[in-house]
């Protein structure tokens, strides 16, 4: 038997929740309200590191996304069904054996490179093969 509250749960999930992992970096579009007299909405980005994803994929998953911003760490928790997300897209995947990166917000510079791999826009979710020149002589 569903409660109220279930039915209205489901009502407000997302259909679609994008390929998000850990080791990710990822561009996430707020839209956020202005305080002013004009009032109004704006578009925020954040950008950054994939370092957690938790609860699942139900009404209260959620991922956090690290960045450094003008040398201070900064992290934000952003749940997947979060009405004021407009949308979240994957600028790179790297090569993790971790499933929480915890570790990367005691690193610095070069000790917190990782492993990428190059997207293309159509296929985030394959990996990519890596083309062969044509020999010439």
């Amino acid at each position: 038997m569903s409660t109220k509250l279930d039915v209205f749960n489901q009502s407000q999930l997302k259909k679609e929740i994008p390929d998000i992992r850990p080791g990710d970096v990822v561009r996430v579009h707020v839209e956020l309200a202005e305080k002013t007299k004009r009032g109004g909405e704006k578009i925020q980005v954040f950008e950054g590191l994939v370092i957690a994803r938790k609860h699942g994929k139900g009404a209260n998953a959620t991922f956090t996304v690290r960045k450094i911003s003008d040398g201070v760490g900064v992290e934000r928790i952003f749940p997947f069904h979060l009405p004021s997300i407009i949308k979240i897209e994957t600028v790179k995947r790297s090569k993790v054996r971790r499933a929480k990166l915890y570790y990367m917000r005691k690193l610095a510079g070069k000790k917190a490179r990782m492993k990428t791999k190059e997207l293309l826009g159509a296929e985030l979710g394959a990996e990519e093969k890596p083309k062969e020149q044509p020999k010439t002589e």
